[in-house]
């Protein structure tokens, strides 16, 4: 599957097939849930909102469709200026979210299926981790059945711009990238921890020390995430995250083939935060410009942050003045 056209009529076969799923089982087990369904499950396991059939099956569909028309979109349409029509994420959101339909709602008429009333729905507990699993390998799949576009080869072949420096001539080149809402998620999420670790060792809550853990996790993954530094020297690349500048990842300049800037959007690699595969991965803080690197392996990394096209020209400046000199 190199070419767009046969990706575009794959992709239709499949939100089809989802769609036509998703309506005819529900249809075909009418007259075995109950009237409204449970939708909604507490941190409990049990069901504490319903739902009108009607409503229910509008919603599941119309939900699915806007995520496949949004993935369809930026193929048939990609963004101006794009170097390329990214097929493969488009192919894993449209993997990832059709299983998780599919999943959801296998779980849900599961948990209704034989009952008399909404109440008495099923509880929902391993079901849930089980669909996400399922996303997360569809959507994996999803991506790696659809082979790198023949764009990816030519820009990896065309020279990347370089600057001029003189001779014995050193430079740095130094960039962040900060995105405010991870900022309020972290201050969120180690707040609730706080508050709730405190609460459950000063009055009996049930559950609250146990749901400290989780949000103080979220906390530090939003600190982690709200702002990415790169540096570029003749030592390499070095990335840093956080607003301490730490953890750190360095990338030796022999490792480096070349280097580019490129405008890439969450929707586009999966969502913020670090995205994709060992050797083809994206750390998407906000979306826009991205200092793209190419290793001499054939892997790639993308980091958004400003002033890329500057960084990517320094890089490549390094990694010619290196081959050079062997």
């Amino acid at each position: 599957m190199t070419d767009r056209p046969r990706f575009v009529l794959l992709a239709g076969a499949w939100f089809v097939a989802v769609t036509v799923v998703l309506v005819a089982v529900p249809l075909a087990l009418r007259d075995r849930l109950p009237e409204p369904l449970a939708t909604h499950w507490g941190l409990s396991g049990r069901a504490d909102r319903a739902m009108s059939f009607g409503s229910w099956l509008a919603l599941v569909v119309v939900l699915w469709a806007l995520i496949a028309g949004f993935a369809m979109y930026r193929v048939v349409r990609p963004a101006a200026g794009a170097r390329r029509v990214r097929m493969r994420p488009a192919a894993a959101l449209l993997a990832g979210a059709g299983a998780a339909a599919l999943g959801l709602q296998w779980a849900g008429l599961a948990a209704n299926l034989g009952r008399p009333d909404w109440r008495d729905a099923g509880p929902l507990g391993w079901q849930t981790l089980l669909v996400v699993a399922a996303a997360i390998l569809a959507g994996t799949i999803g991506r790696l059945v659809v082979p790198s576009e023949p764009e990816d080869a030519a820009a990896a072949e065309v020279p990347g711009r370089r600057l001029r420096l003189r001779a014995g001539q050193r430079a740095v080149w130094i960039s962040s990238a900060s995105n405010p809402w991870s900022v309020g998620l972290a201050a969120a999420g180690l707040l609730g921890a706080l508050v709730l670790a405190a609460t459950g060792l000063t009055v009996p809550v049930a559950g609250a020390t146990v749901t400290a853990g989780p949000l103080a996790f979220v906390g530090v993954v939003g600190l982690a995430l709200s702002r990415v530094g790169v540096r570029v020297s003749d030592k390499g690349l070095v990335i840093s995250f956080g607003p301490l500048a730490w953890p750190r990842r360095t990338v030796a300049l022999g490792r480096i083939q070349s280097a580019r800037a490129e405008d890439r959007r969450p929707s586009e690699v999966g969502g913020w935060g670090f995205r994709g595969l060992p050797g083809m991965s994206t750390i998407m803080i906000r979306g826009g410009e991205c200092l793209v690197v190419r290793y001499s392996s054939g892997g790639e990394i993308a980091v958004s942050v400003d002033d890329a096209e500057r960084g990517a020209a320094l890089l490549n400046t390094l990694v010619a003045e290196r081959t050079a000199a062997r």
